[in-house]
């Protein structure tokens, strides 16, 4: 589904962040380059004598007033705190600003938001890395990544564009989509990775003979360390992605299980015809989903000298 949205003249020129781990830091440091004055809310002062000492932020506080001057505010918080949302964060927030997630689950955050915030955009950009924390932000995570919003029909029209805006400008690939099919999606290509990454690990690091173990440590190369990148990642968040998402991400490990048994019984019945024809089929289907990747970081970068919607 891809919504027309307004078109919005500039980037608010106060943006507030809510959490400032790896998404929200890395957002601070990308919305301060554009010329936005950035504020952050965290939760502990040592968190916030970091994000300052990191300059994620030009101003950071404990308490939720410091948002009430922003234009724009983007929740960067753990899926199960925006599904049980502070009060007095709610209570904070400007009737007038655009309000703004980052979570890669949908249909959850949607039923606990929509009605708490006249303004509220569900978006999820698609970026990260094994990283988390105060530390973990960097600069231009978001390039050249897709950013999706799940927008409804009452949805605000101006904050949308927006938020459209807002990822643009980041060089993101903007795409809207339902917030079910979202999460059907990104339980296929994010949150099953996850486990299945998880359980590679855990197979070679289950391996009974420790002579095996180690020599398959030593011998793991960039192969190895590209397919099991994600199932290192912060564990709480892979734990809240399936509590979160659960009937999707079953769905999902039930194909991949399928997929895995057709290739065990043809090495079971030694038919190499058959598994021959299987890796055929999977190399035949990897450059489209390459190729749409390509196109996104294409469409997505701005022209020179502008950032435009």
């Amino acid at each position: 589904m891809q919504q027309q949205v307004a078109d919005v003249p500039k980037l608010p020129t106060a943006v507030g962040i809510v959490g400032l781990g790896l998404i929200g830091g890395s957002l601070g440091l990308d919305l301060q380059a554009l010329g936005c004055r950035v504020v952050g809310l965290v939760h502990r002062s040592s968190t916030a004598e970091r994000a300052l000492e990191r300059h994620l932020v030009h101003a950071v506080s404990t308490d939720p007033a410091i948002l009430r001057d922003c234009e724009l505010i983007i929740l960067a918080l753990p899926i199960e705190s925006l599904l049980d949302p502070d009060p007095g964060l709610v209570a904070a927030l400007p009737p007038h600003a655009v309000v703004m997630d980052v979570a890669s689950v949908k249909a959850p955050v949607l039923e606990v938001w929509r009605h708490r915030h006249g303004r509220f955009v569900a978006s999820h950009p698609m970026a990260g890395t094994a990283e988390s924390g105060v530390d973990a932000g960097l600069s231009g995570l978001f390039r050249g990544r897709p950013w999706v919003a799940t927008p409804e029909l009452a949805t605000d029209a101006e904050a949308l564009a927006l938020v459209a805006r807002l990822a643009r400008s980041l060089g993101s690939h903007w795409l809207t989509a339902t917030a079910l099919c979202h999460d059907q999606a990104v339980a296929l290509i994010s949150h099953v990775p996850v486990l299945v990454s998880a359980a590679l690990l855990r197979a070679v690091g289950s391996e009974r003979d420790p002579a095996v173990r180690e020599l398959a440590c030593q011998l793991a190369s960039s192969g190895f360390a590209d397919t099991t990148r994600v199932g290192s990642g912060n564990p709480a968040l892979g734990t809240a992605m399936a509590a979160r998402n659960t009937e999707a991400v079953l769905r999902g490990l039930a194909a991949y299980r399928w997929s895995l048994e057709q290739l065990e019984g043809a090495i079971l019945a030694g038919n190499w015809a058959q598994l021959e024809r299987e890796l055929e089929h999977t190399r035949a289907l990897r450059p489209a989903f390459l190729e749409a990747a390509g196109a996104g970081i294409s469409a997505s970068a701005p022209a020179a000298g502008r950032a435009g919607p």
